[in-house]
């Protein structure tokens, strides 16, 4: 005899109804807006990052794999199955720090979730603006499944908020473009919550390889993977968030349930901080005698004295300094490296992690430079540009994707790429998009 179904918990009856719903809910014209901004600067991320060092590893990884040809993967001529091509992409969004982050959750939403849901539009044929919206509703659950585990807390337990809420989000946008109904909803939570895992120890990571595929392409996987075989018919478990040995069961230590249904970035600050001082007081590298960034705790050990010298805050602020501002292509120049007067100036910076920083609800950076005539410079930047409370206008996000795109598809595609964005409602099959992307 079979055993009665089990029953349903009111919030994953109210979260699995509003996720089936998402790929037909209009957006808002604001909201469109503000993801056509996360659209455009992933697919920059994207595009640059398949050049670098985790990007190299991930196409050849996908060239060796195969598959279906359900979806491209950026930067090479290569077409895959959906998996395969989120977890590339996924890899190249978070080749380095150039993608988005949403500090309130602890997560870089844009590398997992764009990856997986331009996958997955290209391998049910759907349209420009049934991408934004799965974007959207990927971007939402994200944020409250790393909230409801506790964001802080639970990295510091020794877990990736940024794993977690991405393989989530991933799903998210992923089911939407299946076409996923509430029911199936609830399957494709419980196989996501099944794949969820991550160590924040990611931080050790010197060539930013795994942290790529822990970030970016893991997650993005995850999520299209249960997308997928739920769209195939696969069952599971009605309802994982509650009963026994349930996700926040296992990993309910700080977490608080009701967030997902309530109300239904480390670099950037310092540099930030640097660039309005530069401006603001006319500072040069030649005036600097010693210069002290402080930004939260978990920040200063990610990003000091790092081998990579695209994540070493100390070449970047002495690259900014010099330079008078920071570009794509002087954050990755090698020979800056060895050069004698970045050298010398990176001695004279130091780091420092603040408990209080740590608290803050947005990315928060001090720096404070001692001019050579014993003058003290302070700047603290409480919102980065560019962040949730401090956003770029669409000017400024098109001038940052340049930067990143034109180096690789050069300008006139990268032209017809950043209008293609603006007007991706127009967009009848997100496969058009492949000749902009791939190289």
């Amino acid at each position: 005899m079979n055993k009665p179904a089990a029953a349903i918990s009111p919030l994953m009856r109210k979260l699995s109804a509003y996720m089936a719903q998402g790929s037909r809910r209009a957006l808002p014209p604001t909201v469109a807006e503000r993801a056509k901004h996360h659209l455009l600067d992933t697919l920059a991320a994207m595009v640059s990052g398949s050049r670098l060092l985790p990007g190299r590893r991930a196409i050849a990884f996908a060239a060796a794999e195969g598959g279906a040809r359900e979806a491209c993967v950026i930067g090479s001529r290569i077409v895959t199955s959906a998996i395969n091509a989120a977890l590339a992409n996924g890899m190249h969004g978070h080749a380095d720090e150039t993608d988005d982050t949403y500090y309130a959750a602890l997560v870089h939403p844009g590398c997992s979730i764009v990856p997986a849901a331009l996958a997955m539009a290209e391998r049910e044929r759907r349209d420009g603006a049934a991408l934004l919206r799965a974007m959207v509703l990927g971007y939402d659950v994200c944020a409250r499944v790393s909230q409801a585990l506790g964001i802080e807390r639970f990295r510091s337990a020794g877990h990736s908020t940024h794993s977690f809420g991405g393989t989530f989000g991933s799903a998210a946008a992923a089911g939407a473009l299946a076409g996923l109904s509430a029911e199936q909803v609830r399957y494709l939570l419980s196989y996501a919550a099944q794949q969820a895992s991550g160590l924040s120890c990611w931080a050790r990571d010197t060539e930013h390889i795994e942290k790529a595929f822990d970030f970016g392409g893991m997650p993005a996987r995850n999520g299209v993977t249960a997308a997928v075989m739920v769209a195939m018919r696969f069952t599971g478990v009605g309802d994982v968030l509650s009963g026994d040995r349930s996700f926040f069961r296992a990993f309910g230590q700080h977490a608080r349930p009701e967030r997902l249904v309530r109300g239904l970035g480390p670099i950037q600050a310092p540099l930030d901080a640097v660039s309005n001082l530069i401006a603001a007081r006319g500072v040069k590298a030649g005036d600097v005698e010693r210069i002290v960034v402080t930004i939260d705790e978990q920040g200063a050990h990610t990003v000091n004295q790092r081998r990579m010298a695209s994540i070493n805050i100390q070449h970047l602020v002495a690259l900014m300094l010099i330079d008078g501002e920071i570009t794509f292509a002087a954050a990755h120049d090698d020979r800056r490296v060895r050069d004698p007067a970045v050298v010398r100036l990176k001695r004279r910076i130091e780091l420092a992690g603040s408990a209080e920083l740590s608290r803050k609800k947005t990315t928060q950076a001090i720096v404070e430079i001692t001019r050579r005539d014993g003058r003290l410079l302070r700047h603290h930047t409480r919102a980065v540009r560019g962040s949730a409370a401090n956003p770029m206008s669409r000017e400024e996000v098109a001038a940052k994707g340049r930067d990143l795109l034109a180096p690789v598809l050069g300008a006139r595609r990268t032209e017809r790429l950043i209008e293609t964005v603006w007007n991706i409602e127009r967009v009848g099959d997100v496969r058009r998009l492949r000749p902009l992307l791939q190289a």
